[in-house]
């Protein structure tokens, strides 16, 4: 399940994205316009600034803003840097692979491969959903 971050996050990033082009955002406007609790929102947008996704002024006119432009910003990118990876089961993380402790041989393992073809979906449908599309 997706976690309160990551859905806030979207919420931020949607709303930056229906500002006008190059408007920066104070993080007060944003948490009151997307309901989202200021202290949590704040945590949020520096992770996604650390990631690049978005920049930010200071000073009285400072705030936030996109980077890139929503038409680039797909569902797997904020879900990877929000929550961690996409795989439900750490065996078949694409990007943080760690063995099962209880499994004797993955390559057999039907709960695994199983969760694979859950994964690949998933990835597929979060890759081709991007912010744009969401406004």
């Amino acid at each position: 399940m997706m976690s309160q971050k990551t859905k806030y996050g979207i919420k931020a990033l949607i709303f930056l994205a229906k500002q006008e082009k190059g408007s920066v955002v104070h993080t007060n406007d944003i948490a009151i316009q997307t309901q989202v609790p200021k202290k949590f929102l704040e945590q949020i947008l520096l992770e996604l600034k650390r990631n690049h996704i978005v920049g930010s002024r200071q000073g009285s006119k400072g705030g936030y803003y996109l980077l890139q432009k929503p038409e680039e910003v797909r569902l797997a990118t904020i879900h990877r840097y929000l929550d961690g990876p996409i795989a439900l089961l750490p065996c078949v993380s694409l990007n943080f692979y760690e063995p099962c402790s209880d499994c004797e041989d993955e390559h057999i393992c039907k709960m695994r491969l199983a969760f694979i073809e859950v994964r690949d979906k998933t990835l597929e449908a979060m890759e081709n959903i991007t912010i744009l599309d969401m406004v």
